[in-house]
């Protein structure tokens, strides 16, 4: 029997999130910040988007951007969250630690998989920055980690096919490789038929423009001026429903 494709949206809000499941996603993803590659979303976004949607929800559990080394304050904070979540009833956590000479921390790892327990723990594209992908996929089976994200240590998935390929074949069934990074509708089949993996991840958003008649040129809120102030960041509906329909064909 041939098995089900699943498709993850990275949601950055809970209106995002909603989206994702009218499109016919299989499972969520919720996070926030996603300039930074995301971070930890807040108590009530998890708390309503648990209450809202009937498909399955992962929470991201970064508490901030940058590097994947972090100290035990943050580390303390990553196991609350990961406390909160499990009694929120959400389906999983998805976490990512390194060494500082861009190993698997698999002393914490194991850690957070052991308060995580009984969701489902998701290693995120920490894994990209390791030193040695192959190293990398052999500790997290070991650890028993469920799910591997990975856009191939590249920026997009279609950077480097041939390595999740290997990555995939190497796990087996022991553990899921997921890729994701700049997957779409027009490049999803074209993946599926190079990795041959069973679940694939992706944002599929649009910008909104701000429903704001006064505009402000002189001020930018963040660092980065070259992301627009007055434009608003959602999944697509739409962009989800072409995805699940082209891998469902």
């Amino acid at each position: 029997m041939k098995q089900k494709i699943i498709i993850e949206v990275c949601a950055n809000s809970v209106e995002s999130a909603l989206a994702a499941q009218q499109g016919g996603a299989q499972r969520v993803e919720l996070c926030s910040n996603l300039i930074e590659g995301g971070t930890t979303p807040g108590f009530a976004s998890i708390e309503i988007a648990r209450k809202l949607l009937s498909i399955k929800l992962n929470v991201l559990i970064r508490p901030r951007g940058g590097d994947f080394l972090y100290n035990d304050l943050e580390f303390d904070i990553m196991k609350r969250d990961i406390e909160v979540c499990k009694n929120l009833g959400i389906d999983g956590v998805v976490i990512g630690i390194l060494d500082e000479d861009g190993n698997i921390d698999k002393d914490r790892t194991s850690e957070l998989i052991q308060v995580a327990r009984p969701m489902s723990v998701t290693f995120h594209r920490a894994f990209d920055m390791a030193n040695e992908p192959f190293v990398a996929l052999s500790a997290l089976i070991e650890l028993g980690v469920d799910r591997l994200l990975t856009s191939g240590q590249r920026d997009k998935v279609t950077d480097n096919l041939s390595l999740i390929d290997k990555l995939v074949k190497k796990a087996g069934n022991r553990l899921s490789v997921m890729p994701g990074g700049g997957i779409s509708s027009s490049n999803i089949k074209d993946i599926a038929m190079a990795t041959n993996a069973r679940e694939y991840h992706m944002t599929g958003k649009k910008d909104i423009p701000s429903r704001m008649k006064y505009k402000n040129p002189k001020v930018s809120m963040g660092d980065d001026h070259d992301i627009p102030e007055y434009a608003i960041s959602v999944t697509d509906s739409e962009e989800i429903r072409r995805i699940v329909s082209l891998v469902s064909n």
